[in-house]
Order: C-alpha cells, then sequence, then structure tokens
C-alpha cells in the first residue's frame, strides 16, 4: 500500500465521491479510481460498495479508514515535531477566538506574548465557527465556550466567566453591590447585537426567567459600550472579569443574582496534531494571564 493510496482513499472518504475527491487531491477521477482498483486487488476485498453513483463504505473499508486516519496524523504530527525542532523555539500560531472575545480578553495579551516571545508570529481571528474551523485546520488552537463533546478536540479548561452590570457612576444603582437578574428588564441598556454570544447567553438567562430585554442601543464594539456606559446613557451586561480590570473610576459594576449569568471557557485544538513550541508557549502565557488578571480582580 502506497502512502498516495491511502490519502486518495481518506479523500473519497470525506466525500463519499471519486470526482470531488480527484478535485480535492489535485489528479483526474480516473487515476483515483485506478489507484483504488490496485488498492483493493491488493488487500483481496472491496473498500466500497458502489450503488449507481452513490458509494458507501463497506466493513473493510471502515477499517482501513480509523487506522489510515491514525497513520495520516502521526505522519503529521512527525512533520510538525521535525519543522518545531528545525525552527528553534519560533513557529506561527494561528488563534480563534468569538466575536468580542478579541477586545475582551487578547487585545494587550498578544501584545505581552509578542514582547515575550518575539521568534513566534502570531494570527488572531474573530469567527463564529471556532470548533469547525480548527478541526479542519484553518487555526490552530481555539478559544471558545465549553464543555466540548468531541472526542477530535483536547481541550484545556481556562476559566468559569460570570457576567455583572455595568453603571455610570452617577447613575442610581450605582450604590448597589447585587442587583436581581430580572432588574434588566425595567433599565435603559446598552449591549453587543443578539448574535453576539455574550448576548446570546443573557438573551437565555433572561428568557428562563421569563422575560425579555430590550436595549436601546446596540453596537458590535466594546468601546462603544462602555463608553455609552460612562456617559450614562445606559447600562450594560459584561463579563465581570473583564470589568474588574478596567480600573475606570466612571463604572461601577454590580453583581447580577438569582440567577448569575455564566459560562465556562476553554481552549481547544485538534487531538492528533503535535503541540509545537509556540502553542505550548501561547498556552503557558494564556493561562498565567488569565491567573494573573483573576488575581488582580480579587485584590481590588
Amino acid at each position: 500500500m502506497e502512502l498516495k493510496q491511502l490519502q486518495y482513499f481518506l479523500a473519497i472518504c470525506e466525500e463519499l465521491h471519486f470526482g470531488r475527491a480527484a478535485e480535492k487531491m489535485g489528479v483526474s477521477a480516473p487515476n483515483v479510481s485506478q489507484q483504488m482498483r490496485a488498492l483493493e486487488e491488493e488487500l483481496g476485498v472491496l473498500l466500497f460498495d458502489r450503488i449507481g453513483r452513490k458509494i458507501v463504505l463497506t466493513d473493510a473499508g471502515a477499517i482501513l479508514k480509523e487506522h489510515g486516519c491514525a497513520a495520516i496524523g502521526h505522519l503529521r504530527q512527525a512533520g510538525d515535531a521535525i519543522a518545531d525542532l528545525k525552527l528553534k523555539q519560533g513557529g506561527a500560531l494561528s488563534i480563534g477566538v468569538l466575536p468580542g472575545d478579541a477586545d475582551l480578553l487578547f487585545n494587550a495579551l498578544l501584545l505581552d506574548f509578542h514582547q515575550t516571545y518575539p521568534q513566534v508570529s502570531v494570527s488572531l481571528q474573530e469567527t463564529m465557527a471556532v470548533n469547525e474551523q480548527v478541526l479542519d485546520r484553518r487555526i490552530d488552537v481555539g478559544v471558545t465556550i465549553g464543555p466540548i463533546a468531541d472526542e477530535r478536540l483536547t481541550t484545556i479548561p481556562l476559566f468559569h466567566e460570570e457576567f455583572a452590570l455595568a453603571v455610570s457612576k452617577r447613575d442610581p444603582l450605582a450604590t448597589e453591590s447585587a442587583v436581581p437578574l430580572k432588574k434588566l428588564e425595567t433599565l435603559k441598556l446598552v449591549m453587543f447585537p443578539g448574535d453576539h454570544q455574550c448576548r446570546r447567553l443573557i438573551d437565555r438567562y433572561c428568557g428562563e426567567k421569563g422575560f425579555r430585554i430590550r436595549p436601546h442601543m446596540e453596537t458590535t464594539t466594546l468601546s462603544s459600550l462602555l463608553q455609552a456606559v460612562k456617559s450614562g446613557f445606559g447600562a450594560c451586561v459584561l463579563p465581570r472579569l473583564l470589568l474588574d480590570n478596567l480600573n475606570d473610576g466612571d463604572i461601577r459594576t454590580i453583581r447580577l443574582t438569582q440567577p448569575t449569568p455564566s459560562q465556562d471557557i476553554c481552549l481547544i485544538y485538534r487531538s492528533d496534531r503535535y503541540v509545537g513550541y509556540a502553542m505550548r508557549t501561547f498556552i503557558k502565557t494564556l493561562r498565567q494571564y488569565i491567573e494573573s488578571a483573576i488575581q488582580h480582580a480579587k485584590s481590588s
């Protein structure tokens, strides 16, 4: 069995179509068909049942797919490990985060990371499809909402994120230490749009309490939300960790209760990939950054 044949076979498994598999591999369909016939003859079994234009895996094909994926994964890890060794503590890392999290968590972190590890090239992108892009290797690591129930992904818990109410220091609520979630129904609010993950979380919690919020203003940028709060235009619900680390005297943070909106944040990467120097150092730096932010929030 040749590596090329195994790669063609796995491409067919993904596409379940010889023509699309050939296009994906950059070869002709007859070439793929010829290689599969040769592979089946060598193994002495059929790998696919051909039903008209449709194909399905046979039992033998399913076995080869399982072991073939593992073999290709090991080869890819070996290549990544050798490349990492050649780079001598350098490399590149692509990171995917949910929309808004670049502002909420990563701007200061990436500056610190680049200053500490200038030999590592880092790219950050916001995406609603963090899991999918990690799985198809468009990004190396992702930071997203847990829990993750996919054995193809390794998950590293980062922190439990609670949300709180942000108001202007001149707001009548500024002297309160806590208010019930139901209070949001009567407040003038400025919020992220309805498709933002933070807003979806708040909408879900409010829905479970039997009401909907109707913000007076929506914006996709964190800076606009914070400016609207400081000016007294309205209140906003944001991650408590973010608010506690702002150190902005014009904003007061009020705990939400009954219940407190919260979610688990985790880091993910493909379980079959080699964790090289760039990823190891980023994960270490991210965890230290979060621990420092949490300690700062507790002491403030």
